[in-house]
């Protein structure tokens, strides 16, 4: 539990401070992005210069600008402003902070603003100490989280948050950042003569993202680097960036919203037959170290519900893709996960057997466990046969085609249908022979309204 420490060393200009801790923005007019919420007039950067600040939620993608707008709130407030870091605080610092905070109010009248850094990190028990001292005015609470607060923080203090989200950065954003930190000479590294090249800079403004801190970080380290020449000037070349660079980790966290937000993003590109949107969606999971068991579980899933009878075939590519990635494993099995993806986006689509699943589903839910229809059970004994199990039955083998036309549906159930064929692909020819053999004319739909 600390006051703002990277934001006391980028007052006291703190020369071992990382570039990305010293380039802080002291104020609205340095903060780069987010104008929807710190634009002159906005109803919160209005509400932090009044020193009226509400208890909040900032929730954005990292290097976004969650604990800088934190840190232009403590240079505002007159409030004492406390700050505690979930991933290393526990319910015993929370108490003592409130405690402090109580204190503090009884005291001497000030308010207390608690910022907890990494709120998502905290599990309910522990948001639960918050949140009566929230509710009695104690404290006023902020919490940054890079996670959806809906599933991350508890209802009760979220429904007395005001949440902010704060989108990613721009390129635009992230190179008006660089290209202050060049030619700040107090904080930045305007002391000295840098030119960064074109190409350089357009790959940390690509590497980072919509990330200052990692754009900021790699500037750094590739500035350091760099040797003066005889007149002093250092030249920050592709090639030292690449190399500051290697190979950066991506935004992804397996068990959070990049998980959920690029599976899903994957999904809806196969659905909408974009192979290309699929194939990069694909790679973006697998370079951040998905499991690829979980990917081909949702190619599979995919295959059976998104293209189905338009291609049966999508189903056993699929199967084999898991068997393959799964016999081999990485990274030759990102081969196998490619051509499934490939073939499932450039499939004909047709969702009418998952469709027809949900109908059913409707219907035993609404109707529950109706009786077999005689004619459909078996006659294993005389008396079973006496009671009419069996009769009227017509052996399909027996008829022409292999079609003989009967009420296999329970008596309530008759006409209902829950499959109805797509014109797409094999399904067509599929549509064909169920008109021909049930009639254009197929009953009723599974909640019991006319179909043609």
């Amino acid at each position: 539990m600390t006051d703002l420490f990277a934001y006391a060393m980028q007052q006291r200009g703190d020369a071992d401070a990382p570039l990305a801790a010293r380039m802080r923005p002291r104020d609205f007019d340095e903060f780069v992005g987010q104008e929807h919420l710190t634009g002159p007039n906005r109803v919160l950067r209005r509400a932090i210069e009044a020193d009226q600040v509400p208890s909040m939620l900032l929730w954005g993608p990292p290097g976004s600008g969650k604990t800088t707008l934190a840190n232009l709130i403590a240079a505002h407030t007159k409030a004492h402003f406390e700050t505690v870091s979930a991933v290393t605080a526990g319910v015993a610092d929370l108490r003592r902070a409130v405690e402090s905070a109580r204190e503090r109010l009884a005291l001497n009248g000030q308010r207390t603003i608690l910022f907890v850094d990494e709120i998502h990190r905290f599990n309910k028990a522990q948001q639960d100490v918050i949140l009566p001292h929230v509710e009695a005015g104690t404290v006023t609470f902020i919490g940054a989280t890079t996670e959806n607060p809906s599933f991350e923080v508890i209802a009760p203090l979220l429904s007395r948050s005001m949440v902010y989200t704060l989108g990613q950065l721009t390129d635009d954003h992230v190179g008006a950042i660089i290209d202050h930190a060049l030619t700040d000479a107090e904080r930045g590294l305007g002391k000295y003569t840098f030119v960064l090249e074109d190409d350089a800079r357009q790959l940390l403004v690509d590497a980072a993202s919509g990330d200052a801190r990692t754009a900021l970080n790699c500037l750094e380290l590739a500035a350091l680097v760099t040797q003066p020449d005889a007149h002093g000037v250092r030249t920050v070349t592709l090639s030292t960036v690449e190399d500051a660079l290697q190979h950066r980790a991506l935004h992804y966290d397996k068990t959070g919203d990049q998980h959920y937000d690029t599976i899903s993003a994957f999904i809806k590109s196969v659905r909408g037959s974009d192979p290309d949107a699929a194939v990069y969606w694909l790679v973006r999971m697998l370079d951040a170290g998905e499991d690829p068991m979980f990917i081909a579980r949702r190619i599979i899933i995919l295959a059976a519900e998104d293209i189905g009878m338009a291609d049966p075939g999508a189903l056993p590519v699929a199967v084999a893709a898991q068997q393959a990635v799964h016999f081999i494993g990485l990274p030759e099995g990102a081969i196998p996960l490619a051509e499934a993806t490939v073939y499932l986006a450039t499939a004909p689509k047709s969702n009418s057997a998952y469709a027809a699943l949900g109908k059913a589903r409707e219907d035993v839910r609404e109707h529950g466990g109706l009786p077999v229809p005689l004619h459909l059970r078996n006659a294993v004994t005389g008396l079973m046969r006496r009671q009419g199990y069996g009769e009227g039955y017509k052996y399909a083998h027996d008829y022409p085609e292999h079609f003989a036309k009967m009420q296999n549906l329970p008596e309530r159930l008759k006409g209902h249908r829950y499959y109805q064929p797509s014109d797409q692909g094999y399904e067509r020819d599929v549509a064909e022979r169920v008109a021909k053999w049930w009639g254009e004319a197929r009953g009723k739909d599974h909640r019991g309204r006319g179909t043609e």
